[in-house]
């Protein structure tokens, strides 16, 4: 009787380790009972129906999936390498186990495919420059196509573009250029300024003496300040009236 009893008793101990699950915080048991499914798990403790029930346990955390380095050509006919990472997680568990026989493999061949196509539509210029916009569009994409597998795409990025080095050499050049051009504008636009400002300060001197002998002051100031010069002042209104003779002389000359 006592065997008996034992033997019970182990049964019973056997058969509440089969039934006793334990679902992290991070995880939601799917039960499918005789292959059916009937219902989904929270975090905890949970008994099950042993030998006729099956327990599936799903992380949903977000997932970082790299997307290796794929060969597109660009729609200006440009080829290179490109990489990404897909972050997602999964929503609906249920379906994340269901729909699909691998949720994170077919997200990884939607991103792979839909990487090439997004890119090979794009020229080069617009993926070098409109990055943060050829990633919403992938997003969109991928994100699209993995709903109905209960998996919601959260951030595509693309990491690293490969360019051929005769692309990037070609590139350099064209940077180079467009710096010298800068350059160039920058200088000639000083330039233009200075003359217009120097135009500007001789049309107030033309038309107030005073302005003149201001500056003539002033620039006697700037040359006193030379130790080995020397200054020997000479007022305006005879320097007015020398150049006046040697106009008339020149004139009386030329006639």
């Amino acid at each position: 009787m006592q065997v008996v009893y034992i033997i019970v008793v182990v049964v019973l101990l056997v058969l509440l380790a089969l039934a006793a699950k334990v679902v992290w915080q991070y995880q939601r048991g799917l039960v499918f009972r005789l292959g059916k499914f009937v219902g989904v798990r929270q975090p905890g403790f949970n008994l099950i129906w042993p030998i006729i029930d099956r327990l599936v346990k799903v992380d949903i955390r977000i997932v970082p999936l790299p997307v290796e380095p794929q060969e597109v050509i660009t729609k200006d006919n440009v080829t290179m390498k490109v990489d990404a990472v897909v972050y997602f997680w999964v929503v609906n568990p249920e379906s994340a186990v269901i729909k699909v026989l691998d949720y994170v493999k077919a997200t990884h061949q939607i991103a792979q495919t839909t990487l090439r196509s997004v890119l090979g539509q794009s020229e080069l210029d617009e993926i070098l420059s409109h990055r943060e916009e050829i990633n919403r569009r992938l997003r969109e994409i991928i994100d699209e196509q993995t709903e109905p597998w209960g998996v919601q795409v959260t951030v595509v990025e693309v990491k690293d573009l490969q360019l051929p080095e005769g692309m990037q050499r070609a590139m350099a050049r064209q940077a180079e250029a467009e710096r010298e051009r800068r350059a160039k504008v920058v200088h000639a636009l000083g330039e233009f300024q200075a003359a217009q400002m120097l135009a500007d300060a001789a049309g107030i001197i033309a038309t107030n003496p005073a302005a003149l002998q201001l500056r003539y002051l002033q620039a006697l100031t700037e040359m006193a300040g030379e130790k080995n010069s020397t200054i020997i002042p000479v007022p305006l209104d005879i320097m007015s009236a020398v150049a006046q003779m040697l106009g008339r002389k020149a004139t009386d000359g030329a006639a």
